[in-house]
């Protein structure tokens, strides 16, 4: 088969190591791809949110499937444009893939299906806003409605820091994505993320994890991208993985087939565990970014013939092979990263690392100049080691983290102490 991958990064890098191990893979191309993802596939320059111009590309390469990785192109209504087209794709309709690009949306699905989850109220205007936060008190959680990169979350611990928070994304901070808020109520317990496949009908569980927002060790420190996750996450026991199932998302896929928007592809349910019990805290529309990173590292050549199966609605037929093992990602980003940080640093002793199914470097922001590979963005390598218990596999990681030579680099030196 020929297989197009659109998006550039980190989780990006990691579908297509996976993918490009299946013997079903005859081509693979990434777009825009990266440094890190041209030693093993072809890149391509097409503007990814352009539906007409992907379906083009993929028509003149003979593309047989096609892969969305990030969410914007989802939002844009790609993936309609490309089944339009008579292309078989992995990915989420627009309209099913409103449950992550309005924060309003999930919240009138989880109602509508009694799915456990934070009480909300949404406001487009500032004042009534403040006075919601003056009754309710803190803490209290402020989002931006719409994509923001995943930044766009404001766990306030005060009043004054919820009310500054609706005035920077009523004021513009988060762009079109703030010009409507939520104001949830604050969850308390531990939060990890469940990733599962579905049809629009049939729901396949692939695995868990737990990432790091914060940018410093000890969870300290503002929210991030992410900077580093683990699978499986041990909070997130086959007891509550089922409670989740049965009260949260099997429920939420069936209210989205009724609405006429079934769902179809990968649904990313962060959850909030307390005393066993999952409250939903959002959807995704796609895989998280880095805890793709480790399910890929876990699932290896088989993640393919999951998403074929996904895409041709026949996963009441597939079946995940778990291997009784454990992966860690470890992000290194740009030294001022998630504020303000140069790119164009140059990055040395990569070529010096192992790369097989128990350790690998994913390229998140790098770009290949005059041979060299330089930093090209905030988060910028995905340090990524497999081994038979979390505690191997971490030692693997920091092992790795520590041979490469990039001065403007940093990285948190505690991921996994949680679980651990």
């Amino acid at each position: 088969m020929n297989i197009l991958i659109l998006g550039g990064g980190g989780r990006e890098h990691a579908l297509a190591w996976a993918i490009k191990q299946n013997p079903r893979c005859d081509r693979l191309i990434v777009a825009p791809g990266n440094a890190g993802i041209a030693a093993l596939a072809e890149c391509a320059d097409i503007n990814i949110e352009d539906g007409d111009a992907v379906a083009t590309f993929a028509e003149e390469n003979a593309v047989d499937f096609v892969v969305i990785g990030p969410e914007a192109p989802l939002a844009a209504g790609v993936a309609d444009r490309l089944r339009a087209a008579g292309l078989l794709c992995f990915g989420p309709s627009k309209q099913a893939a409103q449950l992550e690009a309005s924060k309003t949306f999930t919240k009138e699905i989880c109602d509508a299906c009694k799915a456990p989850t934070a009480a909300w109220a949404r406001f487009d205007a500032a004042e009534p806003a403040r006075a919601y936060i003056r009754k309710m008190g803190a803490p209290i959680v402020v989002k931006a409605d719409g994509l923001a990169a995943g930044k766009g979350v404001v766990v306030a611990m005060s009043e004054a820091e919820a009310i500054a928070a609706i005035d920077d994304m009523f004021a513009g901070a988060f762009g079109g994505a703030g010009a409507q808020v939520v104001i949830e109520e604050f969850m308390q317990g531990e939060e990890a993320s469940f990733f599962v496949l579905c049809d629009g009908k049939t729901v396949l569980p692939i695995g868990t994890a737990q990432d790091h927002k914060r940018v410093g060790d000890g969870d300290t420190g503002p929210n991030t991208g992410g900077m580093g996750a683990y699978s499986p996450a041990p909070v997130l026991s086959d007891a509550v993985a089922e409670a989740a199932l049965e009260q949260i998302i099997r429920p939420s896929v069936a209210e989205m087939a009724r609405r006429g928007t079934p769902y179809q592809g990968v649904l990313y349910a962060g959850l909030m565990i307390q005393n066993g019990q999952p409250r939903l805290v959002e959807y995704n529309a796609r895989f998280g970014d880095p805890e793709c990173q480790v399910l890929m590292m876990r699932l290896g050549a088989q993640a393919l013939d999951l998403l074929l199966a996904c895409a041709r609605g026949e996963l009441d037929n597939a079946q995940v092979n778990w291997a009784d093992d454990h992966a860690i990602t470890v992000v290194m980003a740009a030294k001022g990263y998630p504020g303000d940080y140069a790119k164009g640093s140059v990055i040395a002793g990569l070529d010096t690392l192992p790369e097989d199914s128990l350790n690998m470097v994913f390229h998140a922001g790098t770009k290949q100049i005059d041979g060299r590979i330089t930093a090209n963005g905030g988060r910028v390598l995905n340090v990524t080691a497999r081994g038979a218990t979390l505690a191997e596999a971490r030692a693997r990681a920091y092992e790795m983290v520590d041979r490469i030579d990039w001065p403007g680099g940093f990285c948190r030196r505690d991921i996994g102490w949680r679980a651990l």
